[in-house]
């Protein structure tokens, strides 16, 4: 009885672990802070194009998570999204200039 308890419990808490440790989806918006304020699209996080490098990891996002950037005219996060694939990145996208962004991540 013991030994079926304790196998329980271990799978239990490697199930939890696996669910924590999900991915997510994860929205950035590389303009400057004043422009983030001006407005932004919905749920996303601002972390400048400049020190997205530096920033990415503090924020709590990982390298499995899917990252959709954008900008005003998409040229920032494109920049942002090459700093992210050289980092291993590999599901980081850019979804362009912060109209199209709004219109692409209504659909989802």
């Amino acid at each position: 009885m013991k030994t079926l308890f304790a196998s329980i419990t271990l799978a239990l808490t490697m199930s939890l672990g696996a669910l924590s440790a999900q991915a997510k989806d994860v929205i950035i918006d590389v303009r400057s802070p004043q422009e983030f304020a001006a407005g932004h699209v919905e749920g996303a996080i601002n972390i400048e194009h400049t020190a997205i490098a530096q920033e990415i990891a503090k924020a709590g996002v990982t390298k499995d998570d899917k990252v959709m950037l954008y900008c005003q005219s998409g040229r920032r996060s494109g920049m942002a999204l090459d700093t992210l694939k050289g980092l291993g990145f590999s599901k980081a996208e850019n979804v362009g200039g912060i109209e199209q962004a709004r219109k692409t991540l209504a659909k989802k």
